[in-house]
């Protein structure tokens, strides 16, 4: 397709950005934008290796009930009111008891968190996923299936038994029909759990190889990380997908 004269999805995004910085610059007092490195008392993660290692020890953190509650003040509420950096973006399940921001000890302005049932996604959360990575660097890219996921036992039913689930939810049930075939194929003892890890796997694969992502991957400047959430312990398990 000819495309001269229609400028790419990632320069609309970042010109967008760029021109959107202007304007508030232009419309703001005296008072000085915070810097990146000014935005956290510890320095932004620059690889996908140590954005993931900072996530799993606010995870231990969280385990232990060793808790930081790091940049959660109004102090840092002002800070991010002018310029944000989160160091991940977060795709999880909208269940009540995986909040990312808790389970990771992390703060406000640290993460992009996109919450759906059963972490399916479709184009516009595929594009929120992207929008950290693509125009401001964003190292690390998490999904977070969970146990005793819900939304994932519903479509199993759904799926298993042939019956459409009542309004919208069938769309869910709909998107997760591809990890359903596959924990068929596994078997197990809990093929709902099977199928929970089976989502995680895939979506987080998805997103690795896709058109926009794909090339922050190879590069080493992204990772896609798959990951599961236990409700019992609060432990994060790594999936696939582990930056070396």
């Amino acid at each position: 397709m000819d495309t001269a004269g229609h400028p790419d999805r990632r320069t609309l995004l970042v010109g967008g950005l760029a021109g959107a910085t202007i304007t508030l610059a232009g419309c703001s007092s005296t008072k000085a934008v915070p810097t990146a490195s000014s935005l956290s008392p510890e320095a932004r993660p620059a690889s996908p290796a140590t954005a993931l290692a900072r996530l799993m020890e606010g995870n231990k953190r969280w385990v232990s009930g060793d808790l930081r509650h790091p940049d959660r003040d109004p102090d840092r509420r002002q800070l991010v009111a002018q310029q944000q950096e989160p160091f991940a973006a977060i795709l999880s399940c909208i269940d009540s008891r995986v909040p990312p921001e808790l389970l990771y000890d992390a703060g406000l302005g640290d993460l992009y968190v996109m919450r759906t049932g059963g972490t399916t996604v479709g184009p516009v959360v595929t594009g929120s996923v992207e929008y950290g990575p693509m125009t401001s660097g964003t190292p690390l890219i998490v999904v977070l299936g969970h146990q005793r996921c819900g939304a994932v036992k519903a479509a199993y039913d759904s799926l298993r038994g042939g019956k459409s689930l009542p309004g919208n939810l069938q769309a869910i049930a709909q998107a997760l029909r591809p990890a359903y075939r596959q924990a068929v194929r596994e078997g197990g003892a809990d093929p709902v759990e099977t199928m929970t890890r089976a989502q995680v796997k895939l979506t987080a694969t998805a997103l690795r190889s896709n058109h926009d992502l794909a090339p922050l991957v190879a590069k080493g400047t992204l990772a896609v990380v798959g990951a599961y959430y236990s409700l019992d312990t609060g432990k994060v398990e790594v999936l696939n997908g582990t930056p070396s």
